[in-house]
């Protein structure tokens, strides 16, 4: 429920919902984008890019391309798919919740964003860039507001005085 206190939470529940939308969309476009993928000759396509752009096969990143095509022919799709849909779902869900100012949004949205911050920080400690970083900020930012949202849900609504 909307607290009268919390102007600005709205807003900024409505761009973290949005920010969760986007990632749940994007995520249904990568498994269309595998799914798409399942009956295609990877090696087959991977040999006509190269061709394409008149690169050089032997080259490292031609030979990247190539090997992760022969590792993607040989894999089954659905697992990832299935996985991709879930991560989706749970997404789309969040974006709905915390549109809408549920409190059941808010405990997904910090803990959801809360088991990734380790995996983050290992990313960040390993390869050091200013996108990890900014994945890392925004993340634990994200976080932190949504344990600042649960504490003001939990705290009695202030009451007016009257004279």
């Amino acid at each position: 429920m909307l607290r009268p206190f919390d102007t600005n939470q709205t807003t900024t529940l409505h761009l973290i919902a949005l920010f969760e939308a986007l990632k749940g969309v994007a995520a249904i476009a990568a498994s269309l984008g595998l799914l798409s993928l399942a009956h295609h000759d990877m090696q087959a396509l991977a040999h006509a890019l190269i061709g394409h752009f008149h690169w050089d096969p032997e080259a490292h990143y031609p030979r990247m391309l190539l090997d992760q095509a022969a590792l993607l022919a040989n894999t089954d799709m659905r697992q990832p798919v299935v996985l991709l849909g879930a991560y989706s779902a749970i997404r789309l869900a969040e974006a709905y919740g915390l549109w809408r100012d549920r409190a059941w949004a808010e405990w997904l949205a910090a803990v959801s964003g809360a088991v990734y911050l380790p995996l983050e920080i290992s990313h960040l400690l390993h390869r050091t860039t200013w996108i990890n970083a900014g994945v890392l900020a925004l993340n634990l930012a994200v976080v932190a507001y949504m344990v600042v949202c649960l504490r003001r849900r939990r705290a009695p609504a202030p009451t007016v005085s009257e004279a």
